[in-house]
């Protein structure tokens, strides 16, 4: 239950940054490696949700 619970945490805070990101007036090529750098994220944060990533990479939440 833990797990899901920071997942969606995480998703939520993720989807925000990448909002606000979005809003910045970013050339065309610094705007490709962010969104690049926001994928890598991304998958980071599922593997380290699922413990498939070793150590603890991102804090857990205590509810």
């Amino acid at each position: 239950m833990d797990v899901i619970i920071n997942l969606i945490v995480y998703l939520v805070v993720f989807g925000l940054i990448w909002w606000l990101v979005s809003l910045l007036p970013l050339p065309a090529p610094v705007a490709q490696i962010v969104r690049i750098l926001f994928i890598i994220l991304l998958i980071v944060i599922l593997l380290s949700a699922f413990n498939i990533l070793p150590g603890g990479y991102l804090p857990h939440f205590r509810l």
